[in-house]
């Protein structure tokens, strides 16, 4: 049997050599190019066997051509440089016809992006399907010992984001990640979490797949209580449901036209600003925007081009700073920032465990799910509990309830904050387990 080669991946050069090319190429006033490659691997299984493998390549180059105020994009998927020439100038035909912006906003200059190197490991870029498929043929042996049904799926992704513009900008970098999601269903009760990591080989797998085979099992004949406020410890992958609302509502424009929960008003409920320096929420709430972090170790810049650089969101429970974008900076004469992401906040030494053993009474959360706005301007959410909700009593968790429905104002919920345990990567974030008082359960609901 011979196995399949990997196919070559853009290197850094190859893709900075292409912008060059293309910038080069440009007859319009000014121009930004944007190269993205993405190989992913992708493996789902499901009733205890493997049920799918498939490798991803995309590539495109997006070129955005300028002409005093007005602007046009086009894109290609072919690396060959007629193509990326016959890309420049359709971009060149459309911004010529182009309205004016009224929020054109002019080139950005070179930026200094940080020295490090983000993470990128060659074990995961190269990771083989068989070797994959011993893996996935682990977890499904595990699950079929436990008389449970697994699925889940296990992932790696290679990645490289390049960008220039005809000011001088150039930035290039390639990441890899790792991902594994795991389901364990018997009888009536059901468990789930996910790890994700630069690494595969920082994924803790089988301990993964281990706890949740055990939560599966200890949530079947779940009981139905009343619901109402109650005290919640939330696992770190149940409460990264529910932070990123909360920063994705962090935008500057929006707070300071009256949309939004940080909206500053005055008594005839007109927006007079925003409530930066405030204090909002429990001084035990400290988040950042830290793409350095050792768990994530992730790109430098953002896909406009601004630096993705540590800035402090919320210290003390008092929101620091908002998003701003360049047009809404230069309209309020502040700093751009981009994105408040990826978002990390801060934990403690405890366990979650801790957190239960300290609990009188409460609910114990493991994965929170379909999320959605019940009111943007004051950040009311609703959604779900699901893959084994338990009762605290004592602290210990003393039986498997039925799922509930939460309708929870999330600015309210960060007040309400008054514990925190570790930390964990959740997808693109950190976040630690959280303690959370008078969260409110609005009803009971059929969903596993």
């Amino acid at each position: 049997m011979t196995l399949a080669t990997l196919n070559t991946f853009l290197t850094q050069e190859e893709a900075l050599a292409l912008i060059e090319f293309a910038i080069a190429q440009s007859q319009a006033d000014g121009v930004f190019i944007s190269l993205n490659a993405c190989e992913t691997a992708l493996s789902r299984f499901s009733e205890n066997q493997i049920s799918q493998n498939v490798r991803k390549n995309t590539f495109s180059i997006t070129v955005t051509s300028y002409f005093g105020h007005r602007s046009a994009s086009a894109s290609t998927t072919e690396l060959d440089q007629n193509a990326i020439a016959l890309t420049l100038r359709r971009a060149e035909d459309l911004a010529r016809i182009a309205p004016e912006d009224p929020e054109w906003v002019e080139l950005l200059p070179q930026q200094i992006y940080s020295n490090r190197t983000p993470a990128f490991d060659e074990t995961t870029a190269t990771l083989s399907p068989l070797k994959k498929g011993e893996i996935i043929q682990q977890v499904c042996a595990l699950s079929q010992d436990a008389g449970v049904n697994g699925s889940g799926t296990l992932s790696t992704q290679v990645s490289l984001n390049a960008i220039g513009n005809s000011a001088g900008l150039r930035g290039c970098d390639r990441t890899t990640e790792a991902d594994f999601s795991f389901t364990a269903r018997v009888l009536d009760g059901s468990s789930w979490n996910r790890c994700t990591a630069w690494s595969i080989d920082q994924l803790p797998i089988v301990e993964l797949t281990k706890k949740v085979i055990q939560k599966a099992i200890a949530s079947c004949n779940p009981q139905a209580i009343e619901p109402g406020d109650y005290t919640v410890i939330f696992e770190p992958s149940a409460f990264a449901s529910l932070l990123p609302w909360v920063i994705w509502n962090l935008d500057a424009r929006a707070a300071d036209e009256g949309r939004s929960f940080m909206s500053l008003r005055d008594v005839e409920g007109k927006p007079i600003g925003n409530k930066i320096g405030e204090q909002l929420f429990n001084p035990l709430v400290q988040i950042q925007r830290d793409t350095a972090h050792p768990l994530l170790q992730g790109g430098r810049f953002f896909s406009n081009g601004l630096s993705n650089e540590k800035i402090d969101i919320v210290q003390d429970g008092i929101p620091k700073t908002l998003s701003y974008s360049r047009y809404w900076a230069k309209e309020q004469d502040k700093k751009p920032t981009g994105s408040m992401s990826p978002m990390v906040m801060a934990g403690s030494d405890q366990t979650v465990a801790d957190l239960i053993a300290s609990t009188e009474k409460g609910i114990f959360v493991n994965r929170a799910w379909y999320v959605r706005y019940v009111n943007p301007r004051t950040l009311e959410v609703t959604g779900m509990t699901r893959d084994g909700t338990f009762l605290i009593e004592n602290g210990k968790i003393s039986s498997p309830i039925k799922n509930l429905r939460f309708n929870q104002c999330l600015p309210e919920m960060l007040q309400n904050v008054v514990a925190v345990s570790q930390v964990k990567r959740c997808g693109g974030s950190v976040i630690p387990g959280c303690k959370v008082e008078n969260f409110h359960f609005s009803s009971i609901t059929d969903s596993i």
